[in-house]
């Protein structure tokens, strides 16, 4: 095996963004089955325009953390906690939407808004935390030219797509 393959092995980087590439995989997977069944029950998408915009933001992130790593490089193992810590904060959000999670803006009108869990507290949750990831991840590798960098454009992104989405859920209930 070639030096630089027995280096990306043993590279934290490596394992960090592996494991990021398959939780957001698995996380669309299910976003997926969840759009297909709020669709099925008469949900209506509303800003679809814009989420291509996301998966290139959010793929275009990942591959720049990896160009700007250095594969020796060692992360801060505390702010890898801290990112860790967003992931339990990302299961929390999912489990309190349950069926109503996905990626894009669904709304399935007479259905109430959700309001357990973190959203009993803050409103768009998950876009905070997708805020700290976007931020935390590649500082914990010293990139922060890339924190900077998609920091911006998420927060651009978001200050569109908020508003689309509180416009859709305006019309529902709380419960």
């Amino acid at each position: 095996m070639p030096a630089d393959w027995a280096l990306a092995w043993r590279s934290p980087i490596v394992w960090v963004l592996a494991l990021v590439v398959v939780q957001r995989l698995g996380e669309l997977v299910l976003a997926r089955r969840n759009t297909r069944r709020l669709l099925a029950r008469g949900a209506r998408e509303v800003g679809a325009a814009h989420y291509p915009l996301f998966i290139l933001l959010h793929g275009s992130w990942l591959v720049a953390i990896a160009a700007a790593t250095p594969l020796a490089r060692e992360p801060s193992w505390a702010l890898l906690a801290v990112y860790a810590a967003l992931q339990a904060l990302r299961v929390w959000v999912i489990a309190a939407l349950g069926p109503y999670w996905t990626t894009r803006i669904i709304s399935l009108d007479g259905a109430p808004l959700v309001r357990r869990g973190p959203y009993r507290w803050v409103r768009h949750p998950n876009y905070w935390i997708v805020t700290a990831e976007i931020a935390v991840l590649p500082l914990a590798f010293g990139d922060w030219l890339v924190a900077l960098v998609w920091s911006v454009l998420n927060a651009l992104l978001l200050r569109h797509r908020i508003g689309v989405e509180s416009r859709a859920l305006a019309a529902r209930q709380a419960s």
